[in-house]
């Protein structure tokens, strides 16, 4: 009985001891991001891709290159695949995803966003001619989409429910083979990349959109952010500042110009 009732003395004493010493040492210092490791899939063209000699290119390269620049910090750029690339933010295997991660309240549970940095809607990609542009249309169709994307989200929450097969890939570029193989029917993409990346490359010929496009905020959120951690509110603050910047020196309109041909931006 005596050696309980001297633990919770000896636990206030250290406690105690540990307080003193924290404020002894003061606050800790604000990390000042000279350095700044980004994540991204390198399989979304144009937003993030590869050349042929094996080099990150993309609109989504020559932003983060661009905030780098504007922050006065040193990028480094870390591949990842898309299902993982969250949890790896916040195990720390880099600082900032900027990667076409659409801002969703979903991802807003696990992460910290910056403003949007451009915004596009999604669509369906089937064989051209296809009458598979609606919900109904789709019914006991083969759907591919990227694993952990709003698209998933969207076939799983409307389309699997109507009688769609679902099948999720760890890369986009999977979704487009397996569609010119023929062993899915139809994809839902986001409407850029799937043009730049699919429709406009041999791979593409023979396919096209079908139906309206997609928005729906409950599954397509709020355009494409920077996702930081949550404890990384100065990082996102120092992020949006620069983004600003790009948008107002011009920078920005020389990377979306580089790319495309309107304004990727959105309203």
């Amino acid at each position: 009985m005596q050696l309980s009732l001297r633990r919770p003395a000896f636990s206030a004493l250290v406690f105690s001891g540990l307080i003193g010493i924290a404020t002894w040492a003061g606050p800790a210092a604000a990390k000042d991001w000279t350095e700044l490791r980004i994540g991204v899939d390198a399989a979304y063209k144009p937003f993030t891709y590869k050349t042929e000699d094996g080099k990150l290119t993309g609109f989504d390269i020559d932003i983060a290159n661009a905030l780098c620049t504007e922050m006065k910090a040193k990028c480094t750029f870390i591949e990842q695949n898309w299902d993982g690339i969250i949890p790896a933010l916040n195990a720390r295997k880099f600082d900032a995803i900027i990667s076409s991660m659409s801002i969703t309240d979903e991802r807003k549970r696990a992460v910290e966003f910056t403003n949007k940095y451009y915004e596009t809607p999604t669509r369906v990609v089937a064989k051209a001619g296809s009458p598979l542009g609606t919900v109904e249309s789709l019914k006991n169709k083969r759907v591919g989409v990227l694993k952990a994307s709003v698209q998933e989200k969207y076939a799983q929450g409307v389309l699997a429910p109507a009688g769609a097969t679902v099948i999720g890939y760890d890369t986009q570029e999977q979704v487009y083979l397996d569609l010119k193989s023929g062993r899915i029917d139809a994809t839902v993409a986001d409407a850029v990349e799937a043009g730049e990346g699919f429709l406009k490359s041999p791979d593409g010929q023979g396919f096209a959109f079908v139906g309206p496009e997609l928005r729906d905020p409950k599954y397509f959120g709020y355009g494409a952010g920077i996702a930081v951690r949550k404890a990384d509110g100065d990082l996102r603050d120092k992020l949006n500042a620069a983004l600003k910047a790009i948008r107002a020196n011009g920078t920005y309109k020389q990377i979306n110009d580089k790319y495309f041909n309107f304004d990727v931006y959105g309203n």
